[in-house]
């Protein structure tokens, strides 16, 4: 990482552009790029150059954003939410090792996506980076894919985290009813838990409702509290856990639960955990117009967070397989959570509850960081004409000074994804299933598209660059994502029935049907943003 930002402190306003009649060539022909601003506190300037008008109120500092980076993707709330998946289909080892790898190659999509959206920061994140990575002829349609991919896989990600704490919270309370003949007395019905996703979300959306300040203040906390209670769980259930596997196990032990006649493959699907918990990493970027120093900032907190994300989600996965004692009781177990069954064993009906506690108190953390970065994203999106009624979506609060009305289009449109819980459980979750493939690829589509027309495209770099490794990180990202989306629209079990059918491809399929449908039949006119300003040809501050 190269950081080429200059530290503010001075009051005096210099300039941030190379005039635009200089013309000296670079070593690909094109003239040298104009300088982007990279002063402290700049912010206002460098938007204006990009094209837009400042409306959001920046308030997020340094350490909030950071904060906000590490919980949107929440780890001691995704982990054991997700911990069941790469143990019954490969064993300890395989969900060990698929975190390890997994966070590797995590950091180089972050670090990818990091570099692009460092140089234009602005609430769209990676959809609006599409138009200065492709000519302009095809700017249009590549943005109009980009955006959809990510507001829709961000907004199933919003409804299946929503999903989840439900069914983390009913599930305590089905552990602390009465247990009877191998099984607990309460049960939750799909009803009960869509109805408790719905309140859920309509009280995500009051808090992204707030102020940028009120929201600045509570999300300080979101990843200490993250980071404290992953580390005491661990503690707590290394000490309280009285027969532990041993290290071998643990780190060696491959099974091939997944019925396809495979260790290897059933290695792959255990990838599922990591893809779901390590994805959005654009999430901060859409804060960038609520970010003190966006360029800058954003950039940093992305890879802090998948850095410190990925450690402790690596201390919580091995921590969970040392406590695999009895590991068929536990992947069966009657709560439906092989990890709330591990705090059940190690601390008992009143301390597993208290762990739990803390767990479904993170993973909400999740999901409010989550609604924030789509509610932003739909702003972005609908202040470029590319929704219906973009203009309502658009507009911000004279209040709040927040854009209220894009907040509840996302609560709305993920009630209206839980919903479908109520008919077909399977179904809904293979919704939810769409959400990492959409945001990966949402975003490897972009650095593709850096990559193929870097010849005809002249981009400027932002303050936060990878410099020579730029392009090996891009092309890492690029396989990586391509081969595991691959894998995630594979069936978890065999034999394949209509019930444990992997649905996912199915929905890819429509959205893409329904995006380009839509792009055909009357969206063509769009463009992104059609009121752009010429960076290089903005006027000079006066010194």
């Amino acid at each position: 990482m190269t950081d080429t930002g200059a530290s503010g402190g001075s009051n005096v306003e210099k300039p941030v552009a190379i005039p635009a009649d200089v013309k000296t060539p670079d070593k690909a022909g094109f003239p040298c790029p104009p300088v982007m601003a990279t002063i402290q506190d700049d912010d206002e300037r460098l938007l204006a150059r990009i094209g837009y008008k400042q409306e959001l109120r920046r308030e997020f500092t340094k350490w909030s954003t950071v904060s906000y980076a590490i919980s949107i993707l929440g780890v001691l709330g995704s982990v054991p939410a997700t911990f069941g998946s790469p143990i019954s289909a490969g064993g300890p080892a395989t969900a060990v090792w698929c975190w390890f790898i997994g966070s590797c190659m995590a950091m180089c999509i972050a670090s990818s996506v990091a570099e692009l959206v460092s140089a234009y920061p602005t609430a769209g994140g990676m959809y609006f980076v599409t138009k200065h990575v492709v000519p302009p002829e095809h700017a249009a349609i590549w943005a109009w894919i980009v955006g959809w991919c990510n507001f829709l896989g961000q907004t199933a990600g919003v409804s299946s985290v929503a999903y989840t704490v439900s069914q983390m919270i009913l599930a305590c309370a089905s552990m602390n009813s009465n247990f009877e003949a191998g099984a607990y007395t309460y049960a939750p019905t799909a009803l009960q838990t869509v109805l408790l996703a719905i309140l859920l979300l309509c009280i995500m959306g009051v808090i992204c409702s707030l102020t940028t300040r009120s929201l600045h203040k509570i999300i300080l906390w979101f990843a200490p509290i993250n980071i404290v209670a992953s580390i005491a769980i661990c503690i707590a259930l290394l000490v309280l856990t009285p027969e532990k596997q041993s290290a071998k196990w643990v780190f060696t032990h491959v099974t091939d639960g997944s019925g396809w006649g495979s260790k290897g493959f059933s290695f792959l699907l255990g990838f599922l955990s990591v893809a779901w918990t390590m994805t959005d990493y654009d999430g901060t970027t859409h804060m960038s117009e609520e970010t003190h120093d966006a360029a800058i900032r954003g950039p940093v907190a992305i890879k802090t967070a998948v850095l410190v994300s990925g450690v402790t989600g690596w201390m919580l996965t091995i921590t969970f397989c040392f406590c695999l004692s009895d590991f068929d009781g536990i992947v069966h177990s009657p709560t439906g959570l092989p990890a709330a069954q591990i705090f059940l064993n190690a601390g008992g009906r009143v301390g597993g509850t208290v762990m739990w506690f803390w767990v479904i108190l993170i993973q909400f953390f999740t999901g409010c960081s989550a609604m924030l970065a789509d509610t932003r994203m739909a702003y972005a999106f609908a202040r470029d004409d590319a929704l219906p009624f973009s203009n309502f979506w658009s507009r911000v609060n004279p209040y709040t000074h927040t854009p209220v009305n894009a907040v509840w289009l996302v609560v709305l449109f993920s009630i209206v994804l839980d919903c479908i819980g109520i008919g077909s459980t399977q179904t809904v979750v293979s919704i939810f299933n769409i959400t990492a493939p959409a945001l990966d690829l949402s975003y490897i589509a972009v650095i593709l598209a850096r990559i193929v027309y870097e010849k005809r495209v002249q981009f400027i770099e932002g303050p936060f660059t990878l410099g020579k490794w730029g392009r090996p990180t891009n092309i890492v990202a690029i396989a990586w994502v391509s081969f595991i989306s691959v894998v995630l629209f594979f069936p978890t079990v065999k034999p394949v029935t209509a019930s444990n059918m992997n649905y996912a491809a199915a929905v890819a399929a429509f959205i893409a049907v329904f995006s380009l449908s839509w792009w055909w039949i009357g969206a063509r006119k769009y463009d992104v943003p059609c009121h752009l300003l010429n960076v290089g040809s903005a006027p000079q501050q006066e010194q």
